[in-house]
């Protein structure tokens, strides 16, 4: 019967609580490593990724301009919709003479 390595799989939580304690002043990776029973060249993989996220996501000015789109987007969505609102409420109203409230 052939041995199998059987991976284990971290949370994001885990593996930020890891990059955060390696990462202070005074205490070396190879003791927090040692520590948390993970080998330390992982430990210095997530450090490093953490440091330099992948070259596959967008870099965050690029993620802000991105999202400052699309609220601007969304806002003048809103705004259109609000209108249409008002608009159909008025014509409700003038055309009975009273708001029409549903029970």
């Amino acid at each position: 019967m052939e041995h199998m390595a059987l991976r284990r799989k971290f949370s994001p939580e885990f593996k930020s609580e890891a990059v955060r304690l390696a990462t202070q002043v005074g205490i070396s990776v190879n003791s927090i490593a040692n520590d948390l029973g993970i080998h330390d060249s992982l430990l210095r993989r997530w450090i490093r990724e953490a440091s330099n996220p992948a070259k596959t996501r967008q870099s965050g000015s690029e993620d802000a301009a991105e999202l400052a789109r699309e609220v601007s987007r969304l806002r003048r969505e809103n705004a259109r919709l609000k209108m249409e609102r008002d608009i159909i409420k008025k014509a409700l109203v003038d055309s009975t003479g009273h708001c029409n409230i549903l029970p």
